[in-house]
């Protein structure tokens, strides 16, 4: 899953501890790459077909804005892609347990 998520410009240091506070609350961030007005969130998300993990994905920077104080940014991207796809294309590298977070 990539997520991405955009809006009107924050702190760049705002940004990156919200985007710790979301990896600790919820392990399954990949990679986080943010910038002071978007960010883009690798994550493998588990659901029952390409419906509910669409309508996951989509709720789920909203869901968790409030609790790890994450900028109140609008999704503006989602790709969806199965985990057999997504290895072909970009073989998993080797990333910390809390994921990687870096600016664009």
């Amino acid at each position: 899953m990539t997520l991405t998520v955009s809006g009107e410009s924050q702190p760049i240091d705002h940004v990156r501890q919200a985007l710790e506070r979301l990896s600790h609350a919820h392990p399954f961030l990949l990679e986080a790459r943010y910038g002071s007005d978007r960010t883009e969130l690798r994550y493998w998300e588990e659901a029952e077909g390409m419906d509910a993990a669409v309508a996951i994905a989509s709720a789920m920077w909203g869901t968790n804005e409030r609790s790890s104080r994450l900028p109140g940014w609008d999704v503006v991207g989602l790709q969806v892609l199965d985990r057999q796809t997504y290895l072909l294309h970009e073989p998993l590298r080797v990333l910390p347990p809390e994921g990687r977070i870096a600016p664009f």
